[in-house]
């Protein structure tokens, strides 16, 4: 089963931008990744077309069952 983090973040047009982690570690601390949210938004690392990244929507974790087919 494949997992992944959404961090979603609201944008200076009040769009909400979403950036997704690839297995993320578990068990999940929320505290820890509010914290890290508001890191990012702080040192500005990431760019949007909508803006700057202003405050935390929200987070969660997605998990997918992936089958795949041979096709011969």
């Amino acid at each position: 089963m494949a997992k992944s983090l959404e961090l979603s973040f609201l944008t200076q047009t009040g769009k909400i931008s979403k950036l997704s982690v690839d297995n993320p570690k578990e068990p999940i601390n929320p505290a820890a990744i509010k914290q890290a949210m508001e890191q990012i938004i702080t040192a500005n690392i990431i760019q949007t077309t909508n803006g700057d990244l202003v405050s935390v929507e929200g987070a969660k974790v997605i998990e997918r069952n992936v089958t795949d087919y041979e096709l011969a």
